[in-house]
């Protein structure tokens, strides 16, 4: 039974713009399950795209233009009319998005926390001074080099599969992932370990699925409004309002991760340089009535312990590649 809006008649027909990678892929198939699931009689089609974020495998994000890379091809599609919809994974979701796009849905989250993926050894405790650990997050390799100091972090870039095949292969003793995304293709036997927030606080938006829109499409609005979970999209406003207000991006390491309590939100937040040497954290709990200005509170909590320093001291950002 349809559940659009009365001013809007339910679709006839949705196409979801994706990237092409077995995740993305998953993910926007998940979409359109759901979107069959409430339309019955809605043709809901995939369109695949590659984005520069693809393309560019030899490079850190950090120094190419960073989240943004992911997404442009596809906001592209949804201003041309060629695609109604795009589904990402929330963290890769630049936190300011133009003013011709919006999030019409969030939906729920897979564990949000970072897994630890290793052949040779069960956790990162167990792992010998020197040893290589792939990642491809500034906010990761902060955290590593904070924690486990005796540890050689190296740049890993490439698809899920292609990481793995990485690790596989001898490059690196070990591999740092979203377990997210390896629970959802299958993969969670790959998991040897989950890092708790206290060794790694998760990316805001980490593990839910954000559904774009362009911002004057209220018929897509409403008929994706029933995807949305409130608690989940609580949580990523107040995270990303965290990221938003300290220039978060992959290009500063930077996390910020909540928790739904009851009606109360936890907010946990740092910002650190990407050799460990300097981390300032904080965390809060509010309603979750108002979740951006909980984050603008993170914020200044933060800056107090010194995220403003920490930030000037990082080099500056390379040109946007985000409209």
């Amino acid at each position: 039974m349809s559940t659009a809006a009365p001013n809007h008649p339910a679709p006839e027909r949705i196409v979801i713009a994706t990237r092409e990678s077995r995740l993305a892929l998953w993910q926007a198939e998940h979409v359109q399950g759901l979107l069959r699931q409430l339309y019955p009689g809605c043709k809901v089609e995939l369109r695949g795209m590659t984005t520069r974020g693809d393309q560019i495998l030899d490079r850190p994000l950090a120094k190419v233009g960073g989240k943004g890379l992911f997404v442009k091809e596809l906001e592209t599609a949804l201003l041309d009319g060629s695609a109604d919809i795009a589904v990402h994974s929330l963290k890769d979701v630049p936190m300011v998005l133009g003013e011709e796009f919006r999030l019409v849905a969030i939906g729920p989250r897979e564990t949000p926390f970072d897994a630890f993926i290793s052949n040779k050894y069960a956790s990162l405790d167990e792992l010998p001074p020197g040893a290589v650990v792939g990642t491809s997050s500034l906010r990761r390799e902060a955290q590593l080099h904070a924690r486990h100091p005796y540890l050689a972090v190296s740049p890993l870039r490439g698809n899920l599969d292609t990481r793995l095949r990485k690790l596989d292969s001898g490059e690196y003793d070990a591999i740092i992932l979203a377990a997210a995304g390896l629970i959802r293709l299958g993969l969670k036997d790959r998991i040897r370990s989950v890092l708790p927030a206290e060794d790694s606080l998760p990316a805001a938006g980490q593990g839910a699925l954000g559904i774009e829109a362009a911002a004057h499409r209220a018929d897509v609005a409403a008929w994706l409004a029933p995807l949305n979970d409130a608690a989940t999209a609580a949580c990523v406003r107040a995270e990303r309002a965290v990221s938003r207000a300290l220039a978060g991006s992959c290009e500063v390491p930077l996390a910020a991760f909540a928790e739904m309590r009851d009606s109360t939100i936890h907010l946990r937040g740092l910002v650190a340089l990407p050799d460990g040497s300097r981390v300032a954290a904080a965390e809060l709990s509010g309603s979750a009535s108002d979740p951006e200005a909980l984050g603008l509170q993170l914020v200044e909590q933060l800056r107090a312990a010194g995220a403003d320093a920490i930030l000037a001291e990082l080099p500056a950002s390379p040109p946007a590649n985000h409209a």
